[in-house]
């Protein structure tokens, strides 16, 4: 038999943890889950780009870098940032991440190096206001491109949906413990999801007139213990500082020095802060304890405070286990979700094509053929390579592949299996 994973008894597993409603239920969603919300117009149609690939309502980092930089037109700045570009490509060693250096993160880190050795001096040509003016535009643009409740040209009720389908899954779903949803997003995606349902949920604030941070609360199980839990890893758009009353608030108001953590090396030093560290132990809190099993999706692995509170907390439970869904179809021995999940046999890390499970690195592969029967539950979350001619070795029929990829490494296939097969006679789609 060939070494490989199958999808279906993975799959299976799954139906499992969700049937069995005493087990735990987490979620760690990404910048992926934003990105899979598609962009549309007024009227609730989908945008399509040339290749006619769904717009994203909330664009990648890569897209975020590319727009912003378009935007600076200072010939100071753009002479820094060319020698920030040229600093960071010959820093890299390897020749295949050197293209791809210049990105958000690296840029704001290089930044923030600068700023705290430049002094009255000079660095690339510009002083420490100057730096830190052109830091306050990555900022102010990061928001804008994520505060897209503001903007009137699209419909977001329609943009939305994934996010109010998995609202309408948590409201249907039976469960003895309040479902928790981590996220490293500033958006408003999963609030605007969950109210779109009326569906309660806590995020450690109290108060009505002006809600207040509460870390107390965040680690108080018996205060709504049926309202989903919604943690904000990196902060959230509206998030402020009252200096009058020395607390933290939230508002719809959008402040330009609100309180999230920026792409940069220096996240790791923010995240022990408020809110971030009540958060960071939430999550910490939710691992320790048994009989937990934390879904992971959008997320890439790449914030090292995140993967050291998870490998830590793992490290102390007996039973809580992890379900990795990368979307990467290059997912190799070296990419940092494989790395990091064999630190772990708790772990899996599911790819497009290939996944980490029980420490064994391999392909999907159906273990034997499906019965008839089984075609269409099989194809709602696995995709078969398409079958090849075996005339070569005197067959002249084509012969069905057992590869493919798993399709639920996308948001989008990932709610839909949610509803679909944890809940198949229930139309809670309408």
């Amino acid at each position: 038999m060939e070494k490989g994973h199958d999808p279906r008894e993975f799959i299976r597993g799954i139906q499992q943890i969700l049937i069995n409603n005493t087990i735990r239920i987490g979620f760690l969603f990404g910048a992926g889950t934003s990105m899979a919300a598609p962009l549309t117009d007024t009227a609730g149609k989908d945008i399509f780009d040339d290749k006619k690939r769904h717009k994203p309502l909330i664009p990648g980092v890569w897209a975020m870098t590319d727009h912003i930089i378009s935007l600076i037109t200072e010939q100071e700045f753009k002479d820094a940032l060319a020698i920030i570009k040229e600093e960071l490509e010959e820093a890299e060693t390897d020749e295949e991440k050197r293209k791809s250096v210049f990105m958000l993160e690296n840029i704001i880190s290089s930044i923030d190096q600068k700023l705290r050795v430049i002094g009255k001096g000079t660095l690339c040509g510009l002083n420490k206001d100057e730096f830190k003016k052109l830091r306050t535009i990555f900022q102010k643009e990061i928001i804008k491109l994520v505060a897209v409740q503001s903007n009137e040209e699209i419909n977001l009720s329609s943009s939305c949906r994934l996010h109010k389908d998995f609202a309408k899954w948590i409201r249907y779903a039976a469960r003895k413990h309040a479902i928790e949803v981590f996220t490293t997003n500033y958006d408003y995606l999963f609030e605007l999801g969950f109210e779109s349902q009326n569906l309660p949920y806590f995020d450690g604030f109290v108060g009505g007139y002006k809600p207040f941070f509460d870390p107390v609360s965040v680690e108080n199980d018996k205060l709504l213990p049926q309202w989903t839990r919604l943690w904000k890893l990196h902060g959230s758009l509206g998030w402020g500082y009252d200096t009058e009353e020395r607390r933290i608030i939230r508002s719809r108001e959008i402040s330009d020095d609100g309180i999230v953590i920026y792409p940069s090396m220096l996240k790791y030093d923010d995240s022990r802060k408020q809110p971030y560290s009540s958060y960071i132990e939430r999550l910490s809190t939710f691992l320790k304890k048994d009989d937990g099993v934390l879904f992971i999706c959008g997320y890439s692995f790449g914030d090292e405070h995140i993967n050291d509170t998870i490998m830590n907390a793992l490290a102390q439970s007996k039973s809580t286990t992890i379900i990795a869904l990368v979307f990467d179809e290059n997912l190799n021995e070296q990419s940092i979700p494989i790395n990091i999940g064999r630190r772990s046999n708790k772990v899996m890390i599911c790819g497009n094509k290939k996944a980490l499970i029980g420490g064994t690195f391999a392909d999907w592969i159906l273990k034997r053929e499906p019965a008839k029967e089984d075609f269409e539950f099989i194809d709602q979350f696995f995709d078969r390579d398409a079958p090849t001619p075996e005339k070569e070795k005197g067959q002249g029929d084509e012969e069905m592949k057992a590869t493919g990829r798993l399709k639920l490494v996308n948001f989008m296939d990932f709610i839909e299996f949610l509803i679909e097969l944890s809940y198949p006679t229930n139309d809670i789609k309408s």
